[in-house]
């Protein structure tokens, strides 16, 4: 009997995700994994520790939960909690109207009829709130288990197979990874626009538009991909910039999906937060009840930094109600946790004036945001005295987004090796220092430019320390590469 060929394999997999590539060090990490058991092992190294500096989450990075978050999450968790006198009261209170609205009182049961009826109405108070009065409609949110996968599954309704043409997406270069290989998985097609680093990471709107006739001869753009606050970049947007964004979208029927997870994280003097659809329904019914956006926001990042319990949602703006029913079709697959989404309402309606925990919250979140915008500075200043080295200001979210001078034969060096040159400085200052950066080339950039991500996550005098060192380093890798 003549062996039969294997059923699955590489080459009959589906290529579509073959072509994904999420983790952003790959080789890196896996070095510095190595490392790190040499360093036990007793191998001498220039240093004592690895040093992961490319993490955007909060609690990995040492920083602590919020308090009245964890409070409300282990009474709901632990309802005999109740009868404690160690929980302030406001805690007891809200962990109580939590539990009336859980089937059987229990965070273990689906709880379907909370996370996709009385929680979508918390949100839309929110929304509310956060847009001074703008109208949202519940029915038009739907709970999700984290960011990521409300993106892969709102592209998974973009993308039309039977159509002529693929399906374009454009997205920003730098871009978080997890849209390039959302886009590779659909089968749609990456447009590129670039963002204006000298102008501190702006969008240029008269590139996109500029570019969009060329890329109609091979794909059929319909939606434009927006981070704000960007990751890489830690750009904020400003209104003006979102005005010009929303004009495009009318004028190329374009579908917005914004990316507004970092919205809380804006620290710069200056910087505000505006959202799409705040900024759509000031433009007026011209605009409002015309262009299309879908916006996401989630508890990874913000104030809560809760990476570990997958909660978000997502908002349709002017979608056909029966489009996004097909997604709680989709969504059944990935049933939020009842705990992220109860935490996901803590953060959507925290403490008020007045209440036992209101102070605490307040300074917590301050505390949090001073810290940001200190770091920001350090980092800013620390890199721009290093020639080769640019730092643009940082606005928001979690990280700076450096430029770095590499020389020609180190390019040389690393195209030989098979690296990008960034990849190739990266794992020599791996072996230097012990510190993980995140390459440029893991998020895209513009030919012939070299940049690294870093988190600014670390303690002060820490963070100090680290970016000295990669200062300090890129000084030598100049002197020997060039």
């Amino acid at each position: 009997m003549m062996p039969r060929k294997k059923l699955l394999t590489l080459e009959s997999m589906n290529q579509w995700v073959r072509a994904a590539n999420v983790p952003i060090l790959g080789p890196l990490t896996t070095r510095a994994a190595e490392i790190q058991k040499e360093i036990q092992e007793g191998i001498h190294k220039p240093f004592t520790k690895i040093t992961p500096c490319f993490y955007g989450d909060l609690q990995a990075m040492g920083h602590k939960p919020k308090t009245f978050l964890r409070q409300v999450a282990a009474l709901c968790t632990y309802p005999e909690l109740l009868e404690s006198d160690r929980f302030p009261e406001d805690a007891k209170t809200r962990a109580r109207g939590i539990l009336q609205n859980l089937d059987n009182g229990s965070v273990g049961s689906y709880n379907e009829s909370y996370i996709t009826q009385t929680l979508p109405q918390k949100i839309s108070s929110f929304l509310q709130r956060r847009d001074h009065g703008v109208p949202s409609n519940p029915r038009n949110i739907i709970v999700c288990s984290g960011t990521s996968q409300a993106i892969v599954s709102v592209l998974s309704l973009v993308v039309n197979d039977e159509e002529e043409l693929n399906t374009g997406i454009l997205l920003s270069v730098p871009y978080y990874p997890l849209y390039m290989d959302t886009i590779a998985l659909s089968g749609a097609v990456k447009i590129p626009y670039y963002l204006d680093e000298e102008h501190g990471w702006a969008i240029n709107v008269s590139q996109i538009r500029e570019g969009l006739p060329a890329a109609r001869k091979y794909c059929n753009p319909k939606v434009l991909c927006v981070i704000n606050p960007g990751n890489p970049t830690g750009h904020v947007l400003t209104r003006e910039n979102i005005s010009e964004l929303i004009h495009l979208a009318a004028e190329e029927d374009l579908l917005i999906i914004a990316d507004e997870v970092y919205q809380e994280n804006v620290f710069a003097p200056g910087a505000v937060f505006h959202s799409f659809k705040k900024v759509l329904y000031e433009m007026g019914p011209k605009y409002r009840e015309r262009v299309q956006i879908i916006s996401v926001n989630s508890i990874s990042k913000g104030i809560s930094g809760e990476c570990g319990v997958r909660a978000g949602y997502i908002e349709f703006v002017n979608i056909d109600p029966a489009v996004f029913e097909v997604l709680y079709i989709l969504k059944s697959f990935h049933i939020p946790s009842a705990i992220g989404t109860l935490m996901l309402e803590v953060v959507l309606d925290p403490p008020q004036p007045g209440d036992p925990s209101y102070d605490t919250f307040m300074m917590e979140n301050q505390t949090l945001l001073n810290n940001l915008a200190q770091k920001a500075q350090i980092t800013e200043k620390i890199l721009n005295q290093s020639p080769g080295i640019h730092c643009y200001p940082i606005q928001g979210a979690l990280y700076a987004f450096p430029r770095i001078q590499i020389p020609d034969r180190a390019i040389r060096l690393a195209q030989e090796q098979g690296q990008e040159p960034d990849e190739f400085f990266c794992h020599l200052l791996l072996e230097d220092t012990g510190i993980v950066l995140c390459t440029g080339s893991s998020f895209g950039q513009a030919a012939g430019t070299y940049h690294v991500r870093i988190t600014l996550l670390h303690p002060i005098d820490e963070l100090k320390s680290i970016l000295q060192r990669i200062a300090q380093f890129h000084e030598r890798f100049m002197s020997e590469y060039s």
